[in-house]
């Protein structure tokens, strides 16, 4: 196996066509053609099928895809670490974000990155947590920001920062919002939350587990941050969330959020990065620095509903 044929691979696999692919690795379709016959050969099975939409992977390509996708991106980290002639951090770092913390943090972040660290190129994904656990275990992420629900000791981890969760509901015209709630009068109303195990469900029924309360009831399954967003304001359901994600329909008086007590509901995030794979000079740098940020937007009130959590 080598490597350009995990190039050839994957190139095919994103563009979804071999002649799309050729051009953009300069190579001719019956060369790359050939490879890939080749590396099919040596793994005994084939990685691609023909269909009314094009090329797409077959179950087996769907299962090579994110190793060959880790192997390149080890490859060019060992490179530019190799070529590395000044202190100065260098390379390309792709990191991780949940949908619910990308309000807070994917700006100031990319801000901070440009600024501090300039021969850095940072690439943001921002996914669902289930989705960002798989793509840090196979190395298509160096850094992801997850929930510690207890999931976390498969990767090493710094805790962060903790968030305070509400019971966020649309407003009713001509009435106050309360000030708080119960854990148990918020889980005794009907919920739209993430599906299990995404986002903050995990950490919602092992509150109500370890309170002795009923599992929430879950009205919907809803993923999306911005569907989420939508439904709440067409009046469908109510969630459990930190206020970040919904800040601007919060402070414009179109969300009421009440905060949980009796037991207090919070979630802990945490910077996480791969027990197995190498962290690069330029992933540490970035690291250092999203921990400078968080701490600095909790000082300054920029993060509501959050403290910092000593590691």
């Amino acid at each position: 196996m080598e490597l350009r044929q995990l190039r050839y691979f994957v190139a095919i696999a994103e563009s979804g066509s071999f002649s799309r692919a050729a051009e953009k690795v300069f190579v001719a379709q019956s060369a790359l053609s050939h490879q890939i016959a080749q590396l099919e050969s040596e793994l005994g099975t084939p990685l691609f099928h023909r269909s009314r939409r094009g090329i797409e992977l077959t179950e087996a390509g769907q299962r090579f895809a994110p190793h060959a996708v880790s192997i390149l991106r080890q490859t060019e980290e060992a490179v530019a670490s190799a070529r590395q002639t000044t202190n100065e951090p260098s390379g390309k770092v792709v990191f991780g974000i949940p949908h619910s913390a990308s309000n807070a943090l994917a700006l100031p972040l990319l801000r901070a990155v440009r600024q501090r660290l300039p021969r850095v190129q940072m690439e943001l994904t921002e996914e669902l947590t289930g989705n960002l656990s798989q793509q840090l275990t196979t190395g298509q992420l160096n850094l992801a920001v997850l929930f510690d629900d207890g999931n976390l000791p498969e990767f090493e981890h710094t805790p962060m920062l903790s968030e305070r969760m509400y019971l966020i509901e649309p407003a009713l015209p001509g009435k106050k919002p309360p000030r708080r709630i119960t854990l148990k009068q918020a889980l005794s109303r009907p919920l739209v939350l993430p599906a299990s195990p995404h986002g903050v469900r995990p950490i919602i029924e092992a509150a109500a587990l370890q309170a002795g309360l009923a599992s929430p009831q879950v009205e919907a399954d809803i993923s999306s941050i911005s569907i989420l967003r939508t439904s709440l304001l067409a009046g469908m359901g109510r969630t459990l969330l930190p206020v970040m994600p919904l800040r601007q329909e919060v402070e414009a008086g179109l969300l009421w959020a009440t905060e949980i007590v009796d037991p207090p509901l919070e979630r802990m995030l945490a910077i996480c990065w791969s027990k197995h794979i190498p962290v690069s000079s330029a992933s540490q740098a970035v690291m250092r620095l999203t921990q400078e940020l968080v701490a600095r937007l909790c000082a300054e009130g920029q993060w509501l509903g959050s403290r910092l959590v000593n590691a």
